[in-house]
């Protein structure tokens, strides 16, 4: 599929159907792709649960308030992020570049992240709101449809997937094929509401 057509046709899918099954290989393919995202560093913060247990839909499913998608979709991903990813042998993330490059960044990292939390955990929070974009183009372009979620307890879904104490959960993504087209675009706001150049009009503040 086209870019383009991919971010026109790509809508909030709320009902899957619950009997088709994604193969191994698409969610690798998936998943694969997704990686592939920029992230600040490279750092790489984002950590991926792929729920396939029934018994934990179901879990999850109660926690999400009720939302049949949660067990419906074929795939259901909680999209987390490692708060201090920064610090976990960070020449991993340069091992490929010449050396000039990794003695400049690895102070860098250190440099930036230390005894700074709200950027570790902005930082986290930028990383997967990328690549949770990534996936959802990605699933398009395989013929699959997707929702973004936040509307679940955050903490009861932390104890189900066991998060670690220095991750965060930033939010769900449903895959699958729909049963049901998304309802018409809602109110889309004009470009000129939203870009603008140089700087904000006056009038704006």
């Amino acid at each position: 599929m086209d870019i383009k057509e991919a971010i026109l046709s790509r809508r909030s899918v709320k009902h899957y159907d619950p009997e088709h099954t994604m193969t191994k290989e698409e969610v690798r393919t998936l998943m694969e792709h997704a990686i592939l995202s920029p992230t600040a560093f490279n750092l790489q913060h984002w950590r991926f649960i792929n729920v396939e247990d029934k018994e934990l839909r179901e879990e999850i499913r109660e926690a999400s308030y009720g939302q049949a998608q949660v067990t419906d979709a074929s795939m259901l991903l909680v999209l987390c992020a490692d708060l201090n990813a920064w610090e976990k042998d960070p020449q991993r993330y340069w091992r490929h570049a010449p050396k000039e490059v990794q003695d400049f960044m690895l102070p860098a990292i250190e440099g930036y992240y230390t005894n700074h939390h709200q950027g570790q955990r902005d930082e986290c929070f930028r990383s997967v709101g990328i690549v949770a974009s990534t996936i959802m183009l990605m699933a398009k372009g395989m013929g699959y449809d997707s929702c973004p979620m936040d509307g679940f307890d955050f903490d009861k879904v932390a104890r189900i997937i066991n998060l670690p104490h220095d991750h965060v959960i930033v939010m769900m993504i449903t895959v699958g094929k729909k049963l049901q087209e998304a309802r018409p675009r809602s109110g889309q706001l004009e470009l000129d509401e939203v870009l603008f150049t140089d700087r904000f009009p006056d009038e704006t503040r």
